[in-house]
């Protein structure tokens, strides 16, 4: 009797322990040029990224004895990068950059008196204050969160998004 109590107690804290998955492929990945913006008015050059994704979910519930099934996931992170692979980022809650979409062309007044104008196609505009890679995995964390929300009906308790814009420098964000 007392050996059946100790195994159930050992399945109840296992089944109450925090299980995580992380997810990282080759093709987690997405090329896109950006620009910074600063306080004081100046901007980065136009440059661009190799961007890499990856992904860690956090849950205390299994379903299937899985925290969500890679299957699952994977299409809907490659789904996210194909968006914004070979753009250019665009941060259109930046409260000092002026932006005009005309005859399918994007214009855009740059704090520092500058002015830019891209083919529409070619732009992204992420609705963040900045494209700085911290902007960029809240945006990408938000957006993988609720399309698994709307798609599957699910929610990870945490959702870490780790996005790296050149080899050894990232940056991660949790969102619950």
């Amino acid at each position: 009797m007392l050996k059946n109590a100790s195994s159930k107690m050992r399945s109840l804290v296992l089944d109450l322990a925090p299980y995580s998955i992380h997810v990282y492929k080759q093709n987690f990945n997405f090329a896109c040029a950006h620009f910074m913006l600063f306080e004081n008015g100046t901007r980065e050059t136009l440059h661009g990224h190799n961007y890499r994704v990856e992904i860690e979910g956090e849950n205390s519930n299994l379903n299937n004895d899985m925290v969500f099934d890679f299957l699952d996931i994977k299409p809907v992170i490659r789904e996210i990068c194909q968006e914004l692979d070979h753009h250019l980022l665009i941060p259109k809650l930046h409260p000092q950059l002026k932006i005009e979409t005309k005859d399918s062309q994007v214009f855009l007044q740059i704090p520092d008196g500058s002015t830019m104008s891209f083919p529409q196609g070619d732009v992204y505009l992420l609705p963040v204050l900045n494209t700085s890679v911290e902007r960029l995995a809240i945006y990408f964390g938000t957006e993988l969160k609720l399309r698994i929300k709307n798609k599957f009906n699910y929610c990870f308790k945490k959702l870490k998004v780790t996005i790296e814009e050149t080899p050894g420098q990232c940056a991660s964000v949790w969102i619950e």
